[in-house]
């Protein structure tokens, strides 16, 4: 399959090596040009502007936007609403609220072009191998079609999920990444009170331990490990957890529910409180969202 990617940042790029491995041919393109000459190193063949991408293009022609959710994603979408053809595929693989996807749908729709909202997890990793992506979409003919065979390759096994009608795929993910706040809190929770407690633990053998066998072991432990074996007692990095906003909207559509969900309410609140000042626990989730999506950490 024939596929340009908009977007060469950390998931981008990693998601180009990941399609060229999986026999697909991409054109990439980004504003950022030593991004755009990655590309071409793995492989791509590169774009210069929206017209060159879709120039290159087969019929149906494909276009996986991996941008910041917000401005420049609506922009991007805009601007290829007015150049795409009817029956062309635009998929959005980035962190967009599911409402944008919605309305992202909607102007698509006039057009006569398919949209896709892909939520996409497992971090730069999973991007760049058997990642996982849940994806919405209005016709399961043009996904089973042109999309099935691609999220086969590039996806761990049983790693995507149809998910349903167009903004289905990032309402997943908008909840998947509500839990994932919850569970790294923990996580930081519970080495905050080894840190403080009478006995003298190695962070990083307790990671490992932990991940071998136990209730709570998997990836998120593995990677606690991981970040504790370059820095034993996370010195380096400041307490403060940034986050992308998922957890938030996760929040809000719980609130408009009226589901109670006292665990990501309480994770999101933490996140606010490291801003304010440096905890242990802002350091162990500020350590986890590093090491699994290569976000920025605060260097003391």
């Amino acid at each position: 399959m024939k596929i340009a990617m908009i977007g060469l940042g950390k998931m981008g790029l990693n998601l180009v090596e990941n399609l060229l491995r999986n026999n697909n041919e991409v054109v990439a393109f980004d504003l950022n040009k030593e991004s755009v000459a990655k590309a071409g190193q793995l492989g791509a063949a590169t774009a210069t502007d929206l017209d060159d991408v879709l120039n290159q293009l087969d019929t149906p022609k494909i276009v996986w936007s991996m941008l910041p959710a917000g401005k420049p994603t609506d922009e991007t979408i805009n601007t290829l609403a007015q150049k795409m053809s009817s029956g062309d595929i635009l998929i959005d693989g980035g962190n967009s609220f599911f409402e944008d996807s919605l309305r992202h749908n909607e102007i698509l729709k006039e057009k006569n072009i398919n949209f896709f909202d892909a939520g996409t997890s497992g971090g730069m990793s999973g991007a760049n191998k058997d990642g996982n992506f849940m994806i919405g979409g209005d016709s399961k003919e043009v996904f089973d079609k042109y999309l099935k065979p691609v999220f086969e390759g590039i996806a761990q096994k049983d790693g995507y999920l149809y998910t349903g009608k167009a903004g289905s795929g990032h309402y997943l993910k908008m909840v998947h990444n509500g839990i994932e706040y919850g569970m790294m809190q923990a996580i930081a929770e519970g080495f905050d009170v080894l840190e403080h407690g009478q006995f003298d633990y190695d962070n990083e053998a307790v990671a490992k331990v932990w991940s071998n066998g136990s209730v709570i072991r998997g990836w998120l432990m593995e990677l606690a490990q991981s970040a504790f074996s370059k820095d034993a007692k996370l010195d380096e990095i400041k307490g403060v957890m940034h986050s992308s906003g998922e957890g938030k909207w996760t929040l809000e559509e719980a609130l408009k529910l009226q589901v109670p969900t006292p665990v990501i309410s309480a994770s999101i609140m933490m996140r606010y409180r490291s801003m304010e000042d440096d905890t242990f626990t802002g350091k162990v989730v500020a350590a986890l969202r590093n090491e699994f999506g290569g976000h920025a950490v605060d260097k003391k």
